[in-house]
């Protein structure tokens, strides 16, 4: 007996080496890993830092990528697209306008009764509806007869509340929110499709005329009077109830920005300077670059394996369709190299944007003591149910980063285009305001983004200026903003109301 138990007794012992030995080994891999983890999210914060001085270098390359698009088509990456529209709403305009607005999964249909300067907006209604997937990369006739169809449903629909005098044709503005080489206030050419629509017979042809076509096929009787994007509709429906509005800024899925420029400064415009002096320029910012932009290996690696590659550069730093992806591949990283979520890498976490910007947002705003909202999240979307506060910490950090660095080049982007208009100073004796339109989902709902970026926009453009600078919120501008253009540039201006 007193062999068997002293032979327990070194099996014991040694099973109790062995199991120390293994949570020993465990603890140095776990704190090598958090070391590690560490280190990938340090290299990450410092490649996308956004110093002044950065930020300075790359508004000074928004001004002069936006002098070079102006001078000739293809001089920058900056299209720089005349809109055509020189004549942005006053207040005055009265009569029934419909606007359909096209820019995503979804489109709109609204219609909106002006009473004038007493009067404004008396009576709006709009409907939402979703574009089966299938028609998105089908024909083009297929897709603009689906929308014709649905806009025939809400003519039909037209209540007592909105008036259409006798022998008048109704007017729709149409907001398309794609790039398109316009030709006219109410012509354009697509140049190509985005945002998962792939129709290559619609590319070079004139949207509105293949609209046309389409409302004649299923009976609307209705003239296109203008044609805009939403950007150049958000700057309208700003203008509309603010004059001082000659910015307009997307902070959404995509981003983009319009503005008032002086017609005589853009060497390109082949045609009589308008009567107004002025033109309203569609950047297409989003396809800004410099090399001043904080580009990260993740930002590459993405682009590499985008739908565009080498395109839409600064919108991909800046905008709510990738904030999510680039936190995901930088999590996908620590999980590879730092066992940061186990030994295993949580299979989810390897799905392209599986991780939105709206669950960043939500992550980022957590406020509670044990960053309660980042473990849900983290088990609801990526299956991963053991985060330790430690843990949570370095993702909510990862958010902070994203978005601080999205939200301070967005801002270096508008002080740009203030430069090139001459506002980023006042003159002794001016008391100029300055206001931009801002809307979008990002800078709606992002409420850390938003804030960090006014925050920048006003440490770039310095405490004098920024007594006359205003950010406003306008809500659903694009839309309103398409039906607002299409009574500024109605085919009745200048004939009495009946």
């Amino acid at each position: 007996m007193g062999k068997v138990a002293v032979a327990a007794g070194v099996i014991c012992a040694a099973t109790v080496v062995a199991a120390t030995a293994y949570i020993i080994r465990r603890r140095v891999r776990n704190s090598s890993g958090r070391v590690k983890a560490m280190e990938i999210a340090k290299d990450f914060e410092e490649d996308c830092a956004t110093s002044f001085s950065k930020l300075k270098h790359v508004a000074d390359a928004m001004t002069v990528e936006m002098h070079a698009g102006l001078a000739s088509e293809g001089g920058s990456k900056l299209k720089m697209l005349i809109s055509y529209v020189d004549n942005l709403p006053t207040g005055d305009e009265k009569g029934l306008f419909y606007a359909l607005d096209l820019g995503g999964t979804n489109f709109r249909v609204m219609r909106i009764q002006l009473g004038g300067r007493d009067g404004r907006i008396v009576n709006q209604e709009f409907v939402e509806v979703s574009i089966p997937p299938n028609l998105m990369v089908k024909n083009t006739d297929a897709l603009f007869d689906y929308i014709a169809t649905e806009l025939a449903k809400f003519v039909a629909q037209e209540g007592p509340g909105f008036h259409l005098p006798p022998g008048r044709q109704r007017e729709l503005g149409f907001t398309f929110s794609f790039p398109v080489m316009q030709t006219s206030i109410s012509s354009g050419n697509l140049i190509k499709w985005t945002k998962g629509f792939s129709i290559d017979d619609t590319i070079g042809r004139d949207v509105v005329a293949e609209l046309a076509k389409a409302m004649e096929r299923k009976g609307v009787d209705m003239h296109v009077s203008a044609l805009v994007n939403d950007t150049i509709g958000t700057l309208a429906g700003g203008r509309y109830f603010n004059k001082d509005v000659v910015i307009a800024v997307i902070l959404g899925t995509g981003s983009n920005a319009a503005y008032v420029e002086r017609a005589q400064a853009i060497p390109k415009w082949q045609g009589l300077l308008p009567k107004s002096g002025d033109m309203v320029i569609n950047m297409e910012w989003g396809n800004f670059r410099s090399a001043h932009l904080p580009i990260t290996e993740y930002d590459r690696a993405m682009d590499i394996e985008s739908l565009n590659p080498g395109e839409q550069i600064f919108e991909k730093l800046v905008s709510g369709m990738y904030l999510g992806e680039i936190v995901r591949r930088v999590l996908l990283r620590m999980a590879e190299e730092a066992a940061f979520f186990g030994a295993t890498v949580p299979s989810k976490l390897k799905i392209p944007f599986i991780l939105r910007t709206p669950d960043v947002s939500s992550m980022h705003h957590d406020t509670s003591v044990n960053l309660k909202v980042v473990g849900i999240k983290m088990k609801e979307i990526l299956g991963i149910s053991d985060t330790p506060l430690k843990m949570r910490k370095m993702v909510a950090q990862l958010c902070n980063i994203v978005a601080t660095r999205g939200a301070r080049l967005a801002a270096a982007a508008i002080y740009g285009v203030l430069k090139k208009m001459g506002r980023d100073t006042i003159q002794p004796g001016e008391n100029q305001k300055t206001v931009i339109a801002m809307d979008g989902g990002l800078f709606e709902h992002y409420h850390e983004y938003s804030k960090c970026l006014e925050t920048t926009l006003r440490e770039l453009v310095g405490d004098h200026v920024s007594e006359y600078l205003f950010i406003e919120h306008a809500n659903d501008g694009s839309g309103i903003g398409a039906a607002l253009l299409a009574a500024s540039h109605s085919q009745y201006l200048g004939m009495e109301e009946s």
